[in-house]
């Protein structure tokens, strides 16, 4: 049961090229938002202008933000390519980037006349984005070198060798030229930023996040660009950054959804309420992202909406003390710097009304069409949900929630249930990070196995790159089969569009209890 894939050609080939490297500089940072909520919290109570200020517990802010983060951040990326082996030589690598960046800073405040303010310290999140892969990649090539060439009883010495003077190399490399690279980049985009606030043009850069977020480009401009920018603002102020609220802002998407709550049609209408729920609660903001999608128009105002916020949290002083992770307004809320909630607050609630007037003034003009569009087809909006899926490059639990289990797919038809006489013992759910959507999968599975009263199977859930051979059955949604069956080609593999509630998951148990029962 796989589903077939569709070459992409032109720009859609560079949209998915931008698309992957947005998802590994999310992939380098999501996991590690916990550290930095972590870091947001000691900078809340302890800082000087803290809540509960403490001298000793604030000696703790500096060294985390400047080497516990940057050097998380690099493990993460190195283990995503070569696993620890990358991460420990990524590591390395950055520690040397960031001793590097520091001689430099220290060398240009030598230099400044008596009485001049000194430049900060430079942090190195983007210098480990860039370490990361660097590093993973040539260790991952230099092994390839030797490999199945090193005499039996010395392969812990040449690897243990390799990657430590691969890492020592790596740090000079670090401490030189990326050091120097990063610290230019840094302030090239310090100086744009502090000149958009200084001539208030800060609200424009919603005409690049909006659009970015309904195409799924956005993972690459906040967290490659803006998560570091704010972390750097908040640790300099100690007053937090209103960059981490550009594109984490709920409002826009819960007033786009509202629109459709009150003046939609048909089946976006009916799954809006539900939409809106998962989006501002949640902090899944994927689920609104059909419907701006089914009518372009509607980006004019996410635009307006996104400006709207950006320009009240400009204007009374609103920010956050770290990145909201994921966008929900609890997750805001829990994030907000200098006791600014009355500008927060505000911004979202005028975002999410600026949105839902114009998208309502949309939705109006182009009613009358949209009924006689209903009358001869009624899916447009599974249409929609159908191009955001093949926008984003696979499938989603929330996406599919709104189709309804929809047969629509973005790349094909989902071929018969494939039998197999291969005895199925182990069963895997994978998706991407092997955390959210297979751990639900794998539970909704777990219980109908139960409930069939069949023994000696197990149901786990695991990273798509974590797959093994011990895997007897591999069950991913469609966009992901193909990725799936290169990691183990003798599993047998099925395709859903739903984790949550699949009609393949009774044919895997019928299957189960059929090779029980006959080998009983």
């Amino acid at each position: 049961m796989t589903t077939a894939s569709t070459p992409a050609t032109g720009t859609s080939k560079a949209r998915v090229g931008v698309q992957r490297f947005g998802t590994y500089l999310s992939g380098m940072i999501m996991p590690n938002i916990p550290a930095l909520i972590a870091w947001g919290i000691f900078t809340a109570f302890f800082i000087d202008v803290g809540w509960t200020p403490n001298a000793d517990l604030a000696t703790i802010v500096g060294p985390f933000i400047h080497y516990l983060l940057p050097l998380i951040i690099a493990y993460t990326g190195g283990n995503i390519v070569y696993g620890v082996r990358g991460g420990v030589v990524a590591t390395i690598g950055t520690m040397g980037a960031i001793a590097g960046s520091d001689l430099l800073v220290a060398n240009f405040n030598a230099t400044l006349p008596e009485g001049d303010a000194p430049l900060g310290q430079v942090h190195m999140f983007i210098g480990a984005m860039i370490m990361a892969p660097l590093a993973a990649y040539t260790m991952k090539w230099l092994d390839s070198l030797w490999e199945g060439k090193i005499k039996a009883g010395f392969e812990m010495l040449v690897n243990m060798f390799s990657a430590g003077i691969w890492g020592f190399v790596l740090a000079i490399i670090g401490f030189y030229p990326i050091a120097w690279i990063v610290n230019g980049i840094m302030q090239a985009l310090g100086n744009a930023v502090h000149w958009l606030v200084e001539t208030n043009l800060l609200p424009l850069t919603s005409i690049l996040i909006e659009p970015a977020k309904v195409f799924f480009l956005n993972n690459a401009i906040n967290h490659g660009v803006l998560t570091p920018l704010g972390i750097a603002e908040a640790s300099e102020t100690g007053q937090g950054s209103i960059l981490f609220l550009l594109e984490a802002n709920p409002g826009p998407g819960v007033g786009l959804l509202l629109a459709f709550t009150f003046f939609g049609l048909g089946a976006a209408r009916a799954s809006a309420p539900g939409a809106a729920v998962i989006q501002f609660f949640g902090g899944i903001h994927e689920v609104y992202f059909p419907y701006a999608l089914m009518k372009p128009m509607l980006i004019l105002a996410l635009i307006a909406g996104g400006m709207t916020g950006v320009t009240t949290n400009m204007l009374l002083g609103g920010a956050l003390r770290a990145p909201a992770a994921p966008g929900s307004i609890i997750a805001v809320i829990a994030q907000v710097a200098n006791n600014s909630y009355f500008a927060v607050l505000l911004s979202v609630v005028l975002a999410a009304t600026v949105t839902f007037v114009i998208s309502w003034v949309i939705l109006r003009a182009s009613r009358k069409r949209d009924l006689e569009a209903m009358a001869v087809t009624d899916d447009a909006f599974g249409a929609a949900i159908t191009q955001t899926e093949a926008a984003k490059g696979k499938s989603s639990d929330a996406l599919s929630g709104l189709r309804g289990g929809a047969a629509t797919q973005a790349d094909g038809g989902v071929e018969p249930a494939t039998m197999t006489e291969k005895p199925i013992h182990n069963i895997v759910f994978a998706c991407d990070a092997g955390m959210g959507s297979s751990a639900m999968g794998a539970s909704v599975l777990r219980n109908k196995i139960k409930k069939a009263g069949i023994e000696d199977v197990t149901v786990v859930n695991k990273a798509i790159a974590a797959l093994d051979p011990s895997a007897d059955l591999v069950i991913t949604q469609n966009q992901l089969t193909d990725r799936a069956r290169q990691k183990t080609p003798d599993a047998v593999h099925v395709s859903v569009d739903n984790f949550m509630n699949s009609p393949r998951y009774d044919e895997v148990v019928d299957l189960v209890r059929s090779q029980h029962e006959d080998g009983s």
